[in-house]
């Protein structure tokens, strides 16, 4: 049997709130995170694991609402860290960590470190946690780490496609710690 996980990247957030930890979602955000019950509904969700953002887990909470189970944060599943200051030229900062994934900037995290924090934290799940479907609140760059991991063609203009989606739900099929699928679920 199959391990699922379903990675939802956030709803809509509100940009104009620069504190990444407690960034909400927009009105349309938040009802968009209601319609993900619709969508899941047939689909028996046994655990829910998020980042320990504000925005990921208003996103999933209506849906561990539905399946009465608790959301379980864990940080080491957070976004990359930028720096300790809002950056204006994102798109360039974007572009430069796509080109190297070593590149970071003082105090922040490179696209590898993100990258090889979250592998080590999805795979402690899918050991633990085998043949069980499974819902993961996440972000855009710490997602695209993800499936640039299993996918090493997923780059930069993959990254900017699904950045401008929210929420973006896709899902992983696993076989232990090998992925046997990838499929988008369009919301």
């Amino acid at each position: 049997m199959v391990t699922s996980v379903y990675f939802i990247r956030h709803a809509e957030p509100n940009y104009e709130n620069h504190d990444d930890f407690s960034r909400e979602l927009t009105p349309k955000g938040l009802q968009d995170s209601q319609n993900l019950v619709n969508l899941f509904t047939t689909i028996p969700i046994n655990l829910f694991f998020s980042r320990p953002y504000k925005r990921s887990i208003d996103t999933i909470s209506p849906l561990a609402h539905f399946f009465e189970k608790e959301i379980v944060q864990i940080d080491d599943l957070r976004e990359r860290k930028i720096t300790d200051s809002w950056i204006e030229d994102f798109t360039g900062f974007t572009e430069k960590q796509w080109l190297d994934f070593s590149y970071h900037l003082p105090g922040g995290e490179s696209l590898q470190q993100v990258q090889e924090r979250n592998i080590k934290t999805l795979e402690k799940i899918l050991q633990v946690y085998r043949q069980q479907t499974i819902v993961i609140g996440t972000h855009g760059t710490a997602l695209s780490t993800i499936l640039n991991f299993y996918s090493p063609n997923f780059g930069l203009a993959d990254f900017n496609k699904i950045k401008r989606i929210f929420p973006y739900i896709i899902r992983l099929g696993f076989d232990n710690l090998t992925l046997l699928s990838i499929n988008e679920i369009p919301l």
